[in-house]
């Protein structure tokens, strides 16, 4: 993937981030431009169908999509589990209540989209549409018209929030899981993995990847260096401009200043 490619063709590498309806990137991307100022991190806004053949393409290096991933060509690692919740106008019935089960809606008209993300077994609960509208935005507008309720996970409830509509938790249903997938390899890409090492929440200093690879190997050479510098003084041996105490060590005999004892010179010794 080029956006991973650090080869001294590509002086300026990036990093390409797909991401599906409902998610937000922003908190992750920034921490990104903290840590990969000189990296530069684009988006790329893909419907859930078309999050895969992105990755797949190489138009993006890595996405945010929702399980499941076919892993036969795509790696993935779960990011968390979404709420499902179900979209209803403000005035009705259903709105009274903070929780609402599968079993409430048997007898409510529930909406299926075509890009529908909760992997339903057959159908949502409750009684089916005619048809089935094409989008999760157009199955809103069909709720706001009093056309059924709308079952989905919380963050597209909030991306389609309007003024008239309002939504509760529903139970008892699937959920939908977020996901980071890339191209399936023996070992991620180097920049990869350092997305992977922010949506984990890894430390800088944890962080694997080129980077935090590249700071060790600066790092290590200068600590060694310093401890090679510093070396301890022989033992017995003052250091250089230091003064020492004690008394002073004695002169051999024979030698200059000596005490005289031992010398050739000088008067000889009486006879008895």
């Amino acid at each position: 993937m080029t956006g991973s490619d650090t080869s001294p063709s590509h002086s300026s590498p990036s990093f390409r981030l797909a991401y599906v309806p409902g998610v937000t990137p922003s908190k992750w991307v920034r921490v990104w431009n903290e840590r990969l100022p000189d990296v530069p991190l684009s988006l790329l806004a893909v419907t859930p169908a078309e999050a895969f053949g992105a990755l797949r393409e190489g138009t993006a290096d890595a996405g945010l999509v929702r399980l499941p991933v076919d892993r036969d060509d795509l790696s993935a690692i779960p990011l968390y589990t979404e709420t499902t919740v179900v979209v209803i106008p403000k005035d009705h019935l259903l709105a009274a209540v903070e929780e609402v089960s599968a079993a409430d809606l048997a007898e409510e008209l529930v909406l299926h989209p075509l890009d529908d993300t909760l992997g339903w077994e057959e159908r949502p609960p409750g009684r089916p549409a005619n048809e089935r509208p094409a989008t999760t935005a157009d199955a809103i507008e069909l709720v706001a018209a009093g056309v059924g309720l709308l079952a989905v996970p919380q963050s597209l409830a909030r991306l389609h929030h309007r003024k008239d509509l309002t939504y509760r938790t529903l139970t008892e249903v699937p959920q939908s899981r977020v996901a980071l997938s890339w191209q399936a390899a023996d070992e991620a890409p180097d920049l990869v993995e350092e997305f992977i090492g922010i949506v984990r929440g890894r430390t800088v200093n944890s962080t694997r990847g080129r980077r935090a690879e590249a700071q060790k190997g600066q790092k290590q050479p200068r600590d060694q260096k310093e401890r090679k510098t510093a070396k301890p003084a022989r033992s017995g041996k003052p250091a250089a401009g230091s003064r020492t105490t004690g008394k002073p060590t004695a002169r051999k005999a024979g030698g200059a200043g000596g005490s005289g004892r031992g010398r050739t010179g000088g008067k000889p010794r009486k006879k008895s």
